[in-house]
């Protein structure tokens, strides 16, 4: 069986892609949840003993370790066919949209970094991030037209919707300002029992990292906090 080295499900945005796939198209794993300490340095030297970057998440099938959110969809889409949509030209999108957000959005990354539990009024949407907002409404809205949904390549979850299932969160988080039709996908998305399973454990995880806590704040104002003290 897998073994999924994930952090904190509260900040990690990139272990949730991994997590949420392989939950909704039902692949086994063994999780193991690795909080980050003291910062990205901390953890870095930490998660080297598992992982071969230092970093999360990492998948390890026996004695094969694969360190990479995109690299580890791949993986699994050698053994799992549903992992990317049977329809060759929304294969073709789905990969270009799933490496699309892997590189790009950094002002998304950067201005409204995830944290579950938190609710921030943003105090203004900066040039940047207005212009990542409106091509995220944009990719998404073309998906569902073209393929019908109400996933982003068609009817059924796939890799492409597990690699946006981290923006669903901070749009709850930031109140992203998106069109109906983004922002249906996002209800359907945060509905979704495997996104609801990862929210309640987000919510009761003690940890606080200090760096994590600052960058969700750095734009905005707190609202609410619905994690346990």
């Amino acid at each position: 069986m897998f073994d999924l080295y994930i952090a904190n499900k509260n900040y990690s945005s990139w272990s949730l892609r991994p997590w949420v796939l392989m939950k909704v198209l039902e692949i086994p794993f063994n999780e193991h949840l690795m909080p980050f300490e003291g910062g990205f340095g901390a953890s870095h030297e930490a998660f080297k003993r598992f992982s071969p970057s230092g970093l999360v998440p990492c998948l390890v099938d026996g004695e094969t370790a694969i360190w990479d959110s995109l690299a580890i969809v791949e993986y699994l889409a050698e053994q799992h066919d549903e992992v990317w949509p049977a329809d060759r030209a929304a294969r073709a999108w789905a990969r270009s949209a799933s490496a699309e957000m892997h590189s790009g959005f950094g002002a998304l990354r950067d201005e409204c970094s995830m944290n579950c539990g938190m609710r921030v009024a943003l105090n203004r949407l900066s040039a940047k991030l207005s212009a990542d907002v409106a091509r995220l409404d944009a990719l998404w809205q073309q998906g569902l037209e073209r393929f019908g949904g109400p996933f982003l390549a068609g009817k059924h979850f796939t890799a492409v919707d597990a690699f946006y299932a981290p923006v669903a969160f901070r749009a709850q988080t930031f109140k992203l300002p998106l069109s109906g039709a983004s922002q249906a996908y996002v209800e359907r998305l945060l509905a979704l029992p495997a996104m609801q399973a990862w929210y309640q454990a987000a919510l009761e995880e003690s940890w606080r990292e200090p760096m994590h806590e600052a960058e969700t704040l750095k734009n905005g104002t707190l609202k609410a906090d619905y994690r346990q003290s």
